[in-house]
């Protein structure tokens, strides 16, 4: 069953030329390799700031566009893994390793739910 682990509150992560990046960097190598040896791995990114992202609505035929996320909050979604796990077991073993969810930032699991007819998505 696919799982999507939604990575909040990752803002404040190390970008390169800070000290930190490269034990980061390496643990997060490490978290999808051991995810590819399980044959879980389907895939996963960081997301551009919050600051980059515009909200489409379409109210009555017209699309509103507006900058920025769809909700003020203070946890912003920072990037995502999407992954093949056995069950919700295993999934919440790998939401734990995840190397963000040592820096502060807050880890969702959630089953994708697979609807018959549905003609997109990661088979």
């Amino acid at each position: 069953m696919h799982y999507m682990f939604l990575i909040y509150n990752c803002k404040d992560r190390p970008h390169p030329g800070d000290p930190r990046f490269e034990e980061i960097l390496t643990r997060v190598n490490a978290f999808a390799d051991e995810c590819r040896r399980r044959g879980a791995f389907v895939a996963g990114d960081p997301l551009k700031p919050v600051t980059t992202a515009t909200t489409v609505r379409v109210r009555d035929g017209k699309a509103l566009l507006t900058d920025g996320p769809f909700a003020e909050t203070h946890e912003h979604l920072g990037g995502y893994y999407l992954l093949d796990c056995r069950d919700l077991d295993e999934a919440l073993e790998l939401a734990e390793m995840i190397p963000q969810a040592h820096f502060g930032s807050t880890i969702e699991v959630r089953p994708v739910d697979h609807i018959p007819g549905l003609n997109h998505g990661v088979a």
